[in-house]
């Protein structure tokens, strides 16, 4: 019966428009006397299948030119447009330029038929279709790279064939189709396509149905890509996570980026922290590049902005706790709450230490307490910035410094840092800990000898025991001792002696104000004053001093000198039995002590 169908309908003279014009009252396949071929329908067929095959004839013999379209109405997804046929046709909006925003109902549309849907409605194209019934009609086709209409018949080894008038061949991996299932469905349907080969002696004709739904796909995203501008609030789905942002699938077939900057306003380390694939967002369009149809998208934009009442809810003088996010050489920044940072610069990280860089004090994820010093909210091209304080939450120690740690005070603690001049040393510690260092300056480490660098004696690490020589509270800075608390031979020395006392002692060196006298081992002291021998009478002197002891000491020998020096130092001179001589080096003579001072370790005589 459907074979009879088709032959009745191709060997009608009339056009397709003039069988199905909107005049036309009856069915074309209206029982009568004048279609007799209905009378003969084999036996089993429905009249629904009589008349789906008929209509399938006639669509494919009227696909044989371009039709002007009239629109009737728009949906929100297609346009209808009346091509003189009982049915209408649809075209996608997309296949308009602005998404069809500037198609009004009444325009006339040049389209060509491409099939129904599953509804009966006409699918058209705007692209011109040709289904050519000879080769020369299929050479002009090859020429003007036209678009041309058929038919698939079946499934053969390596693809389709196609009727497009005359037999051809279509390759399995041009045919637009997936998989197996999907080339078996295209069998009976029919397609656009478009001839990329064509013999005419070998009668050899090669068709590609995938390089026009290319060409409509990217017709169609252009359309949507044009209908979408900056400013607009779209849904997605996120489709691929990449380091530095995600894809979204805003429309299907595309895909807008969405940077790892615009995901959030608290700082994101990793995309994938915050987002998974298959999630669903709502964006908003930042920009779209006019050249390369690139599309940005953004996700915080869609988030209250923080700065807009920042300077409401922080005031200076307001204590407030954050997250340190990251460091850098001038300070620390603290996140306040999503989107709102604040910087603590390392002048306000310390009272009583000079940061030299953030890291010696925080590290990023430590919870911190600060202060409001100042807020600026931003002003054109210029950020916002809020000036936060650590060392404000904290009593200023250097006010009570003098008064915890007087001159002459003890001290002890950890040294905290060695340098070339000296080593710091951290004073006051668990409750009372005030975090202020002082200094112990190289002189002041050891008393019996010099040393060339603090590191000869001293580690960092180790605990000292120090006197407080001075504090200056302006300068921040706290002078140390170390050597005045080790107990020497002078200490013993000015621990048995009282002004007043005589003493013998040996004279090693002349000065231009007196002489420097040795009372005992590595004890000196000082005689101001003194009538000192000149050089080139000092042997003379020497030779007289000499003969006056050996007077004084008659039957005393030389060799006991040194033990009689030593007994006569422990205990008191006898007065000098002759008038004083001028002073000269290597003499031992008797001195009166006139001043003992311990906190300076100087000794002062005078000739007895």
């Amino acid at each position: 019966m459907t074979e009879e169908i088709i032959s009745s309908a191709e060997s009608t003279p009339q056009s397709a428009a003039d069988t199905e014009s909107p005049a036309s009252t009856e069915s074309p396949l209206a029982a009568s006397a004048d279609n007799p071929s209905l009378d003969t329908q084999p036996e089993g067929q429905s009249f629904a299948e009589a008349l789906s095959a008929f209509e399938r004839s006639h669509s494919h013999r009227a696909q044989t030119k371009q039709l002007l379209g009239t629109v009737v109405s728009l949906t929100a997804d297609q346009v209808v447009l009346d091509i003189g046929y009982k049915m209408e046709g649809v075209l996608p909006r997309s296949s308009f330029p602005n998404n069809a925003g500037d198609v009004n109902p009444g325009d006339a549309v040049p389209v060509s038929i491409t099939g129904r849907n599953e509804e009966g409605y006409y699918e058209l194209s705007r692209h011109r279709v040709a289904q050519p019934r000879d080769w020369s009609a299929l050479e002009r086709a090859f020429a003007g790279k036209t678009a041309v209409a058929g038919t698939v018949t079946a499934v053969v080894k390596g693809g389709l064939s196609v009727d497009v008038g005359v037999r051809a061949f279509m390759p399995a991996s041009r045919s637009g189709a997936r998989d197996a299932a999907e080339l078996e469905a295209l069998v009976g349907q029919q397609i656009t396509c478009r001839i990329t080969r064509l013999d005419v002696a070998d009668e050899d004709l090669v068709v590609d149905r995938r390089v026009v739904l290319e060409e409509q796909a990217r017709a169609g995203l252009a359309g949507r890509r044009a209908a979408l501008k900056a400013g607009d609030t779209v849904n997605g789905t996120v489709r691929t996570i990449m380091p530095y942002g995600a894809f979204v699938e805003i429309e299907p077939g595309l895909d807008g980026l969405l940077h790892i900057s615009d995901i959030s306003r608290a700082r994101v380390a990793k995309p994938d922290d915050v987002l998974s694939v298959g999630e669903q967002l709502t964006l908003r369009i930042l920009k779209i590049d006019p050249e390369t149809g690139k599309i940005s998208l953004g996700l915080k934009q869609l988030q209250p902005e923080p700065w807009e009442t920042a300077a409401e809810r922080y005031v200076p003088g307001q204590r407030i706790a954050g997250d340190v996010t990251r460091l850098t050489d001038f300070g620390a920044f603290v996140e306040l709450e999503p989107g709102l940072e604040g910087l603590i610069h390392i002048s306000e990280m310390s009272w009583a230490k000079k940061v030299r860089h953030a890291s010696d004090i925080l590290r990023p994820g430590d919870r911190v307490d600060a202060v409001v010093l100042s807020i600026k909210p931003p002003t054109g091209t210029e950020q916002g910035r809020i000036a936060l304080g650590l060392k404000q939450t904290l009593a200023d120690p250097w006010s009570e410094a003098e008064r915890k740690f007087p001159p002459g005070s003890q001290v002890e603690g950890p040294i905290t840092k060695i340098m070339n001049f000296g080593a710091f040393v951290q004073i006051g510690e668990g409750p009372d800990s005030t975090g202020i260092d002082g200094l112990v300056h190289v002189s002041e480490i050891v008393a019996d000898r010099r040393i060339n660098h603090p590191r000869d004696v001293l580690r960092e690490g180790q605990r000292v025991k120090a006197v407080v020589l001075a504090v200056d509270r302006e300068k921040r800075q706290i002078k140390l001792s170390m050597k005045q608390l080790i107990p020497t031979s002078i200490d013993e020395y000015i621990a048995e002696h009282k002004a007043g006392d005589q003493v013998s002692g040996r004279v090693v060196e002349l000065t231009a104000s007196g002489a420097i006298v040795e009372l005992g081992e590595g004890i000196r002291a000082t005689c101001l004053a003194a009538a000192a021998a000149s050089p080139q009478t000092a042997s003379a002197t020497e030779t007289q001093s000499g003969s006056v002891n050996r007077a004084d000491s008659a039957a005393v020998d030389l060799s006991e000198l040194s033990s009689m020096l030593k007994a006569r130092w422990k205990g008191n001179a006898p007065a000098p039995s002759a008038a004083p001589e001028p002073l000269a080096e290597g003499q031992i003579r008797t001195f009166k002590i006139t001043k003992l001072a311990a906190d300076t370790k100087k000794i002062e005589v005078e000739l007895a």
